[in-house]
């Protein structure tokens, strides 16, 4: 079934507690997830499916199912 992701939060630090990215990036990697629909199996699946393709952890996420 295909998502679609409203909001989401990453953690965007490293074990140490340090910010690895720059706000423009983190900025362009949410808009990224944004403007992605997101094939998954279950929602279970959506938050593995981003964190692959993105590299970094979901703290929360809001989504919406899309009917194609």
């Amino acid at each position: 079934m295909y998502f679609q992701v409203t909001e989401i939060e990453f953690d965007f630090t490293t074990d140490d507690g340090e910010y690895e990215l720059q706000p423009s990036k983190q900025e362009q990697i949410i808009d990224e997830v944004l403007d992605t629909d997101w094939y998954a199996v279950d929602e279970d699946d959506l938050v593995e499916e981003i964190t692959c393709a993105t590299g970094w952890c979901i703290k929360s996420i809001d989504y919406r199912h899309v009917l194609k």
